[in-house]
């Protein structure tokens, strides 16, 4: 091969993992309604960050509502105020009473509805972040906190599927993981949930890993390619 062709070809295949890490840039994020941090303690209070991305070009976020579940009950239940919103909880009477410093409550937090004012809806591109201190965490394994997203355009979008094993959800709902106390130790996320300081950084791929394997492919691709162009000329019977 002279060196004009092979100079060509090497060309052409840097241009081809050139294509295939701009693939891997373009993989889109998972958007979706997720609970920062993912781990809390039993028994601790945790603040929970609800982040609400807008997936739509056309339309803004204007209403969200997080169901507390009935199964997995908070004795108390607080709301960050969030400039322009308006944060509504409700109420419901426990079917078998719960213990906090020795009180007796009857009732907890069913639902959350956080509605914006005309200048403070989520736009395109943009998402929004909603503050909730609730406690003691419940002995479950796991809370899942159901999440309808209501749009400018009527839309509501349904975040309520729950965690399956091995399955890959369009709307899952944002799951909060329970650890043991005696876990906590050897879990950074849930320890620094029960810290004053705040909760642990927010991811907001809300558990889905498919980007993240399609992102590992291109760049395992990109990587062949360029490095097949660093080795010089491929077999080749005309050479």
């Amino acid at each position: 091969m002279k060196i004009g062709a092979r100079a060509r070809w090497r060309a052409g295949v840097v241009t081809v993992a050139a294509a295939a890490m701009i693939g891997l840039s373009a993989v889109p994020a998972a958007a979706h309604v997720t609970v920062n941090p993912k781990e809390a303690t039993v028994g601790g209070y945790a603040r929970l960050t609800f982040r609400v991305p807008n997936e739509k070009d056309n339309a803004s976020t204007v209403k969200v509502e997080v169901t507390l579940p009935e199964d997995a009950p908070f004795a108390s239940v607080s709301v960050k105020p969030t400039p322009g919103w308006t944060a509504v909880v409700e109420k419901r009477k426990l079917a078998t009473p719960i213990k906090n410093h020795d009180r007796e409550i009857t009732e907890a937090a069913s639902k959350i509805t956080w509605t914006a004012d005309a200048a403070s809806a989520v736009k395109p591109g943009q998402f929004q972040e909603f503050d909730v201190s609730a406690g003691p965490v419940p002995e479950v394994s796991q809370i899942v906190f159901k999440a309808l997203q209501t749009y400018s355009d009527g839309e509501v979008v349904r975040w309520i599927e729950e965690p399956k094993e091995g399955a890959e959800l369009e709307h899952p709902a944002p799951v909060l993981k329970v650890v043991p106390k005696a876990a906590a130790a050897a879990s950074p996320a849930a320890a620094g949930n029960n810290a004053a300081s705040g909760a642990a950084p927010a991811s907001s791929d809300g558990g889905n890993g498919w980007p993240l394997g399609l992102s590992i492919a291109a760049l395992v691709v990109a990587l062949a390619a360029l490095g097949l162009a660093l080795r010089g000329k491929p077999a080749s019977a005309g050479s």
